[in-house]
């Protein structure tokens, strides 16, 4: 059975609502500056933090490539400012005040959202922007997933990429932040890591 690869910003960070669950025995955490060295071939996914320093991580984006061509599945938390992967694009930040321009709407189904309500994305604590400020454009072929804005630009995303392998996109506050929320936001975390396992295993 394929692990799944959490490649920390900092020696020892394991996020608590990847640690505590039924997975947490096949997660690998591992500090990002080892990732040149790493044998990937057992893992099925790999999942990058908000915090992942981008600039060095970008300067092994043929690894990453050659993972995606391998029919591995990535996930990208955050705003995109190196290309960490071919046809990722630059972050695009938000325009306008108020809460309008942040309030999120879901344009697809996806089991990582499967039950989770459109305002506890738009607001947490009631206040709106926590979820996401921007967008990275989606490469062509990508499947919408939430909109921001009235404009409903593509906040969230997946790209099954035709070489092979999958882009799982949310442009904002990486998603496990939200396990302990008394919302239905609280259901994406635990989704998410269930999705990677199933997509990396052979399932849709």
């Amino acid at each position: 059975m394929k692990r799944c690869l959490f490649l920390s910003c900092k020696a020892g960070h394991a996020p608590s609502a990847l640690v505590s669950g039924p997975w947490a025995g096949r997660v690998d955490f591992v500090d990002q500056r080892r990732f040149p060295d790493l044998d990937l071939g057992g893992h099925g996914a790999i999942v990058l933090s908000m915090l992942t320093d981008q600039a060095s991580l970008s300067r092994h984006a043929d690894k990453l490539d050659a993972f995606l061509d391998g029919g591995g599945t990535v996930v990208v938390n955050g705003h995109v400012a190196y290309p960490l992967v071919s046809g990722l694009q630059p972050f695009m930040p938000q325009t306008g005040h108020g809460v309008e321009p942040l309030r999120v709407s879901r344009l697809g189904d996806h089991p990582v959202y499967a039950g989770v309500a459109d305002d506890d994305l738009t607001f947490r604590r009631g206040v709106a922007g926590f979820y996401g400020r921007g967008h990275n454009p989606p490469p062509n072929g990508a499947v919408a997933l939430n909109g921001l804005g009235p404009d409903r630009v593509a906040l969230d995303w997946e790209w099954r990429r035709p070489g092979g392998g999958i882009v799982f996109m949310h442009c904002g506050l990486d998603l496990w932040a939200y396990a302990n929320d008394p919302t239905s936001a609280a259901r994406m975390a635990p989704q998410l890591m269930d999705w990677l396992f199933a997509t990396s295993n052979g399932a849709s």
